[in-house]
């Protein structure tokens, strides 16, 4: 559908002449990917896995003259988490100019496979990507946008052995923007109410049990030391080292926006807590990192909301006398999911 009125309000992502297709257009034929190689030749292990997650128990993909289930035929092109240094940039450029538009979501709706000979361990595969079609302006149910088709062509050499055509629609959702949705809020129950009343008074409350004085996180209705019910509170300076971390880059959470870095702070009370590293790049978290708590405040339907998130200790001395909370830098409205129980911050 290109031109005219939306019926459902769905705001075009270009003018009526459709001056968005005509740019893209210019896309077609071009390349996404060059000379690209298979990160591993077909292989036997490779072949085994995904027969036992198929449920396939063709005896043609087994033994010593066994050939890979066609259906395989994308997996030896992929380039993982790190990609493919053959990628030319040109699809990354088109799907800009596409955000850029306002089409901003994207979904996969369909692939096609054509097969020319079997793979066999052992093969080297090769693969060249190209732009192959991009639509004119639809609507559909989701939202107005365009379907971008790419095709893969796989080699062994300079035999052609197959062909993978993908499709995506590239689109601005329907109803317009949408508010993002509030921040996940902490369980809190009854052994962890006083960590979090603690936070509300931008506190950092730790467990002490009152017979042999171990001090643990997260709260506990007794002593993992001597089982003792028994205990009270001390207040922990919010200093600590980075013990460990992960940057989260999928899948996404609502109101969250990765990549980011969650990290297992160990406090300078010797107990570890789960919470976001911010302060400096989502990159630039090692382990070993001093860190200070940071406490920040939010507000929704529910009222307000005080999470504990940590911030890199240099870059707090670097602020002097302005203090952490609501200093600049940082993640700022995103962070990890709230937390559930007392085991950290905004994780």
């Amino acid at each position: 559908m290109a031109g005219g009125s939306d019926q459902r309000g769905v705001r075009p992502p270009a003018d009526d002449a459709d001056d968005l297709g005509a740019r893209l257009k210019a896309y077609e034929g071009q390349p996404a990917a060059r000379a690209g190689t298979g990160k591993d030749p077909v292989n036997l292990p490779m072949i085994r896995h995904w027969c036992e997650a198929m449920g396939d128990t063709d005896p043609a993909y087994e033994g010593p003259d066994a050939v890979a289930p066609p259906t395989m035929l994308q997996a030896w092109t992929m380039g993982g988490l790190s990609g493919h240094t053959a990628r030319t940039g040109a699809y990354d450029e088109m799907l800009t100019l596409l955000d850029e538009a306002g089409c901003t979501s994207i979904v996969a709706t369909d692939c096609e496979q054509e097969y020319l000979r079997p793979l066999r361990p052992g093969d080297e595969v090769a693969f060249d990507t190209v732009i192959e079609s991009v639509s004119g302006r639809k609507t559909t149910k989701l939202g107005t946008g365009y379907f971008v088709t790419t095709r893969t062509d796989v080699r062994v050499g300079r035999e052609l052995v197959g062909t993978h055509r993908f499709r995506v629609l590239k689109y601005a959702p329907s109803g317009g923007r949408r508010k993002p949705p509030p921040r996940p809020r902490p369980v809190v129950n009854r052994d962890n109410a006083g960590f979090w009343e603690g936070v509300a008074e931008e506190r950092l409350l730790v467990q002490r049990c009152a017979d042999c004085g171990t001090l643990r996180h997260p709260w506990l209705p007794g002593c993992n030391a001597c089982g003792s019910l028994d205990w009270d509170t001390v207040e922990s300076s919010g200093e600590g080292t980075v013990y460990s971390y992960v940057v989260m880059h999928h899948p996404p959470f609502p109101a969250f926006a990765p990549p980011y870095a969650v990290g297992l702070i160990e406090l300078a009370e010797g107990v570890r807590m789960v919470s976001n590293v911010v302060g400096v790049p989502y990159d630039k978290v090692r382990i070993g990192l001093p860190v200070r708590v940071e406490f920040r405040r939010y507000e929704d339907a529910e009222g307000a909301l005080t999470l504990p998130v940590f911030r890199a200790a240099d870059v707090l001395d670097a602020l002097g006398d302005r203090g952490a909370t609501g200093a600049p830098g940082g993640l700022g409205s995103a962070g990890a999911p709230g937390a559930s129980g007392a085991s950290g911050g905004e994780v």
